[in-house]
């Protein structure tokens, strides 16, 4: 038997937003990133909503794009001070992802980073608040996921949180808050939601549901990952990216990802390279890793009219020239240098990510390093 997690409630489509109003509470912190909701109206236009709703509100901000324990701790005192019974996530996955963490520690103010990167380490939550995420942008679906990346400073590691206690009560996907989203990051987070949904088809963890989202997301990010580049005021595309990186974190949060995620958390914890731009550096190397272990990247293929993984590979390559984004970690800017001081340590970090365990082709230490090495100078890794 096998059940499938999702999030309390999902409104999707050109302006859900409006849904916010129908939450019942008396107070709300708002978490978000840097300036970029401010500037687009975005902020503004949930504050509005809240007053209307007769919700007291506050803002807290700084969440930085790679969202510290730190940071976490800040915004967790914050709500002790304020005291809400929503938690609202907006912006970015940063944003969203940090405020699930703040959430965990409003509601167990023991509870020690340590015991949070454990498999299922959050205790129960809702006894003080419960969650709204509102994305603005297209890429990990953590509106949608049991799942918040944290990133421990002092050891330059980015650690995932997993616990279906971090799935959201109330989930907006609207597209129009995503008309403003830079080129790269429409190109980044876009090929972050092709990730989660290519890993979660081919997890190990075998499901009918998982294997349906995957494929619809995939489709949309193909049919609709240029567009939305091109001419970014095309809402319909806009509103189908963030359906596909919906569609992927509903999948992903019941299958979980693989070693491309693994090897993502490292390149960024370590590099501070975005995480869709890590994920799209390595994706193709690893289904060319991971062929020899599934059959599943040829029904992937046959999505784009092709048969094989290595022509799914490819075709990958292509989206990701075609949207801007470097085919390699060298390309990229990191020295040869730095990176061959830190290759050994960040495979070792990559094996022992909960992630890893999901892949379908079980790898050790030397395999990881030899894919982090294929991605770093733009080869096709070769097994």
């Amino acid at each position: 038997m096998a059940k499938l997690f999702q999030a309390g409630e999902l409104h999707h489509g050109l302006g859900s937003l409006a849904e916010l109003k129908n939450i019942k509470g008396k107070k709300a912190i708002i978490v978000i990133g840097g300036k970029s909701v401010k500037e687009n109206g975005v902020l503004a236009r949930v504050e509005t909503i809240l007053d209307e709703a007769n919700i007291e509100h506050t803002v807290f901000s700084g969440v930085e794009p790679d969202p510290s324990i730190i940071t976490v701790r800040k915004g967790a005192k914050a709500f002790e001070e304020f005291n809400p019974d929503w938690i609202i996530g907006l912006g970015g996955c940063s944003a969203i992802d940090a405020a699930k963490a703040m959430w965990a520690i409003y509601e167990h103010p023991t509870l020690t980073f340590d015991q949070m990167i454990k498999v299922a380490g959050i205790p129960p939550l809702r006894n003080k608040a419960r969650f709204v995420a509102i994305p603005s942008t297209s890429g990990t679906g953590t509106e949608i996921t049991a799942l918040a990346v944290i990133t421990d400073t002092e050891k330059g590691v980015k650690y995932p949180l997993v616990s279906h206690e971090l799935l959201p009560d109330l989930s907006i996907v609207d597209g129009e808050l995503c008309e403003t989203m830079p080129k790269n990051v429409t190109a980044n987070t876009g090929i972050d939601a092709l990730t989660h949904c290519v890993e979660a088809y081919v997890s190990n963890i075998d499901d009918n549901y998982a294997d349906a989202l995957s494929k619809g997301g995939i489709e949309l990010v193909f049919k609709n990952l240029e567009t939305a580049y091109n001419n970014p005021s095309d809402l319909t595309a806009r509103q189908n990216m963030h359906d596909a990186s919906c569609l992927g974190g509903f999948a992903f949060t019941n299958v979980w990802l693989g070693i491309v995620h693994s090897l993502a958390h490292q390149i960024g914890g370590v590099f501070g390279v975005p995480h869709g731009c890590a994920n799209a550096i390595a994706l193709p190397n690893v289904i060319r890793f991971n062929a020899t272990a599934t059959d599943k990247y040829q029904d992937l293929a046959r999505l784009v009219g092709k048969n094989t993984a290595e022509e799914f590979a490819a075709e990958i390559e292509t989206l990701r020239a075609n949207v801007n984004v470097p085919a390699s970690l060298k390309e990229y800017g990191i020295s040869e240098q730095d990176w061959k001081k830190n290759v050994k340590e960040m495979a070792q970090h990559a094996i022992a990510d909960p992630c890893t365990s999901f892949n379908p082709r079980v790898l050790d230490v030397v395999e990881m390093e030899k894919i982090l090495n294929a991605c770093y100078y733009g080869e096709k890794v070769n097994f």
